[in-house]
């Protein structure tokens, strides 16, 4: 079994057998996981890509946004 290394995701079965994704920060905590189990492997790595790819989305931040009302 190979060590693993951060950041990363990790990509396991949950209780039920469902397909999940977490990911690790540089420091080994988990910051983010997948709100759902995936019937399909694939599925499952298709969400991490679409992590993957969300770097340059804009962030909303709801606490400026009241202040503006």
């Amino acid at each position: 079994m190979s060590k693993r290394s951060f950041p990363s995701y990790r990509l396991y079965k949950d209780k039920a057998g469902e397909w999940r994704w977490s990911f690790g920060a540089s420091n080994g905590n988990t910051i983010a996981v997948s709100s759902e189990g995936y019937k399909k492997r694939a599925d499952c790595l298709r969400g991490i890509e679409i992590m993957q790819t969300s770097a340059d989305v804009s962030i909303f931040d709801e606490e400026e946004a009241s202040k503006e009302a």
